[in-house]
């Protein structure tokens, strides 16, 4: 019997879900907010480009076509990809366009008692349908309002962490954006311009914006380029990262399996982790050298962007960014102007930076536009998909916990149901991709999982060498530190 899939989100993950499940001779179903596919790609800010060479963001059946040369396609070149792929797999009459889900709902099967709530694989088989339950999924048209409600087998959420629930400091009463005399937005209301309407809202302005990665180093850079020195865009950080261009050659070095041979690894037995310990000098010397190039290179000290933790746990949580070409040109010229600060307020002609050394004598930072570039709520976006407030409370919300997934695709407790592209890597459209091949081998029978038991163990497992790989961002879904070695393990299950 043809199973139903609901796919929820059709960008990457999303259009990934529903190639495989075709494949696997399933019936996808994807539901999509947005008119078209692509996600995150859909509308970006016009300097936007891939953060990694193409290599790392292509499909494996679909390559980049010949006349895209360059070696980081730009957001156009990007979505004309993503677009051409779907078409290329005849994925568009599966999709749903403008079609936004407002929760999703398990409807237990009849093997269940109605005290025994529903786990992986009914009756600890490891079968992924052995509940024998359904997936309500309950979705409003946003153009004719219509609710709609449908019945699935199986529910893929890729939903991503980056778009939809803008994340916005909050303020004391009478500090916040109400005392402000000029205009305040995210930067999600800021990407969803048309290029010319976003160059006229910052054009002549003293354009002040709230972030230190990649999508406020994008808006400052076009801020600078619009403006120049004249009206020299500021930005405000609390947590300085290690941003670097595209062009240094020192990535690769931790982008193989000698670097990922240095990590004390889940499940090694005495002689590797033996070995990881006589060698972890040499990846902190290699990590220490990169730090220094990067200082040198960009001048941070001479700026105060000296960033308080490690490159090496920046790269373990994911959190190495790509600058445009000419940022720090830009600075040096004093077209964008770095401001460090733990917190600030606003005032009625800007933001004052509340900075320990100096709070209550600086002088505004006078403004006409705030932009916050301060991220998303992914997990929240998460938890509020399920109507059920015992599923809801699988997903932590804190920024101190990983979100609890094994294989990082799928919860031990919450069945018939996969989580795709939550979980970061260097790079997410082949992560994705072998997630989905996973995922589909699994429903098809080709393999079972452990009982819900060794799955939590496995989760814990990870969760302690997070920390130790980085401490200060464990809470961070990202397997940047072991991605090829994460890779094995699924092409090994």
């Amino acid at each position: 019997m043809e199973r139903k899939v609901g796919i929820i989100g059709a960008g990457i993950s999303g259009l990934l879900a529903c190639k495989y499940a075709l494949a696997k001779g399933y019936q996808p179903l994807v539901f999509e907010s947005r008119n078209t596919i692509g996600g995150v790609w859909t509308k970006t800010l016009e300097t936007t480009k891939l953060q990694t060479p193409k290599s790392f963001f292509q499909f494996s059946d679909f390559p980049w076509p010949s006349f895209v040369d360059t070696l980081y396609p730009s957001q156009t070149q990007v979505f004309d990809y993503l677009q051409s792929y779907a078409k290329h797999f005849d994925l568009l009459k599966h999709i749903r366009f403008n079609t936004n889900v407002l929760n999703i709902k398990y409807h237990k099967g009849p093997s269940h008692e109605e005290n025994n709530p529903p786990h992986w694989g009914g009756d600890h088989n490891g079968d992924p349908f052995g509940n024998k339950g359904k997936w309500i999924i309950t979705t409003q048209h946003l153009l004719t309002q219509i609710i709609e409600v449908t019945q699935v087998d199986f529910v893929v959420l890729c939903l991503g962490r980056f778009s939809d629930v803008a994340n916005i400091p909050e303020f004391p009463i009478d500090q916040g954006p109400e005392v402000f005399e000029g205009k305040v937005m995210h930067s999600i209301e800021y990407s969803n311009l048309d290029n010319e309407k976003a160059r006229e809202l910052i054009k002549g302005k003293r354009v002040t914006v709230v972030g230190f990665k990649k999508t406020v180093l994008d808006i400052a850079m076009e801020c600078a380029t619009v403006n120049g020195v004249k009206y020299p865009c500021t930005m405000i950080c609390r947590t300085p990262h290690w941003n670097v261009y595209q062009s240094i050659p020192w990535a690769n070095m931790f982008l193989n399996r000698f670097s990922e041979f240095l990590i004390h690894k889940p499940g090694d037995g005495p002689l590797l982790n033996f070995l990881a310990t006589l060698l972890s000098p040499l990846r902190w010397g290699i990590g220490k050298y990169v730090e220094n190039d990067i200082k040198k290179k960009h001048s941070l000290k001479k700026i105060g962007m000296v960033p308080n933790h490690s490159f090496l746990q920046a790269m373990n949580s994911c959190l190495v960014v790509t600058a445009p070409e000419g940022f720090y040109d830009n600075v040096d010229k004093g077209s964008i102007i770095l401001k460090r600060s733990p917190t600030f307020t606003f005032h009625k002609e800007g933001v004052l930076l509340c900075d320990d050394s100096d709070y209550g004598t600086t002088k505004p930072i006078k403004s006409d536009l705030v932009i916050f570039a301060t991220g998303f709520k992914g997990d929240q976006k998460l938890k509020d998909i399920f109507a059920s407030t015992n599923f809801q409370k699988c997903f932590s919300s804190s920024s101190n916990e990983t979100t609890p997934l094994y294989r990082e695709c799928i919860h031990p407790r919450i069945p018939q149901l996969a989580v795709i592209g939550f979980s970061e890597s260097f790079a997410n459209l082949f992560a994705s991709e072998i997630r989905c091949r996973w995922l589909f081998e699994l429903l098809d029978g080709k393999f079972k999982l452990p009982n819900i038991q060794e799955m939590e163990k496995d989760v814990l497992i990870w969760k302690k060498s997070m920390k130790t790989f980085s401490p200060k961002y464990y809470g961070r879904p990202c397997i940047g530190a072991l991605h090829i070695w994460y890779n094995d393990r699924l092409c090994k299950d």
